[in-house]
């Protein structure tokens, strides 16, 4: 019997995803569970298990191809290899979930083909786009109103062609398809610039309380929490302090509206072999040290895997990214729409300074924040940092909420 293997619910806003690898060919014997394909999103990468031991039938979608949520992929000869169980049984378990699957996606507004087309074509975002379609759904006309708007700017809206390459140039030059997460994170980087008044305000903190702290207590810590005591937690729980003393670094704007946000979902930066990701520690202003170094550490593994949720990456309120881990001594962060502000942390350096009338050498790091100044001031942004720098410096502020 042929079991059908469709596109798995892709989560809340997906309705598409690209067919990234193959892992196996028709003809090929598979189990239960088998990871036949791997699809990638926007932002995270699925794998696709086979609903049934068999042999891999025809394959519907090739790698490289866009598919639409519950889209069929690929077809599996029921019980041609290791099937376990009598074939009606599979049968019926595995046909049902078939409209299952396609539940999620009947949840979102699939926009018009047509439209979607156009804005493919244009290098248009979908939130640039009014849909006046039911629920909100895109249409074709509602694209042209869109590019009539944008053709007031006098910057385009596509990229500019690539100048011409001399022939031997050319012949030593590879061109690769960009990844749809390479895709996003630009497309999102640069509607950041566009849209927000972004500016950045910087500092420097002195490292050695956190120091002589972790090495004080890092030994007891790991033992009763079974997790390291790292840095990130300190700068999380310094963030919160700082956020309660400005709130609206933690808001965003919707229309002609402020959000304050009575609540802190962090996000962390973390960096994988296919581009930077944003996992989401929810309610990080009701955590404690050890609960955050365990959730950072959880993402930070399952980030590299390629195994994040889409509601893991959704729903932020504030960003920390740290670029020192790869070195930089500098660098001014760019935001994550629709949120008002990020923290850039770089690398720990010795470096001369004067303390009390003295020149002495200290573990320097500079702090650099990046905020929205439609909604942030000048004075909100200082502030801001410098109740991280002092939270930062002498840690024992934040246990007297001081």
């Amino acid at each position: 019997m042929s079991i059908e293997v469709r596109v798995p619910a892709l989560g809340e806003s997906v309705t598409e995803a690209t067919i990234a690898t193959w892992f196996k060919k028709p003809g090929d014997t598979v189990a239960v569970d088998e990871i036949l394909c791997e699809l990638e999103t926007d932002k995270v990468s699925l794998d696709v298990p086979s609903p049934a031991a068999g042999v891999l039938g025809e394959i519907l979608a090739q790698e490289g191809e866009t598919v639409a949520a519950a889209a069929l992929l690929a077809t599996i000869v029921e019980g041609a290899a290791g099937a376990v169980a009598p074939a009606a049984k599979p049968a019926a378990a595995v046909a049902a979930p078939a409209p299952v699957a396609a539940a999620p996606a009947a949840k979102d507004v699939e926009d018009a083909p047509a439209a979607k087309k156009a804005m493919a074509e244009a290098g248009l975002s979908r939130d640039a786009v009014q849909g006046s379609g039911r629920d909100g759904r895109v249409m074709k006309e509602d694209v042209a109103k869109a590019l009539a708007v944008a053709a007031v700017a006098p910057a385009p809206v596509a990229a500019p062609p690539r100048a011409p390459v001399p022939a031997d140039d050319a012949a030593r030059e590879e061109r690769v398809k960009m990844t749809r997460l390479r895709a996003t994170i630009a497309r999102r980087l640069k509607d950041a610039q566009n849209t927000a008044a972004m500016l950045t305000t910087y500092n420097e903190v002195d490292m050695s309380g956190i120091m002589e702290l972790r090495n004080a207590y890092k030994d007891q810590f790991e033992k009763k929490h079974g997790v390291k005591l790292g840095f990130m937690s300190f700068f999380v729980k310094a963030c919160v302090h700082a956020l309660k003393e400005v709130p609206e670094v933690n808001a965003e704007i919707d229309g002609q509206d402020v959000v304050y946000k009575n609540y802190v979902h962090m996000g962390v930066a973390v960096g994988t072999p296919n581009g930077l990701v944003v996992p989401v520690v929810r309610d990080a202003d009701q955590m404690g040290f050890a609960a955050i170094e365990k959730k950072i550490g959880e993402f930070g593994l399952r980030a590299r895997d390629g195994k994040l949720s889409m509601a893991e990456m959704q729903g932020g309120s504030f960003t920390i990214s740290n670029g020192g881990v790869y070195g930089s001594l500098m660098s001014s962060p760019i935001l994550n729409p629709p949120q008002s502000g990020i923290l850039g942390m770089h690398k720990i350096q010795d470096r001369p300074v004067v303390v009390n009338g003295q020149i002495v050498i200290r573990p320097m790091m500079y702090l650099a924040l990046s905020y929205d100044h439609r909604i942030v001031d000048g004075k909100g942004a200082v502030t801001f940092l410098v109740r991280v720098k002092e939270a930062l410096e002498d840690p024992r502020r934040l246990l007297m909420d001081l």
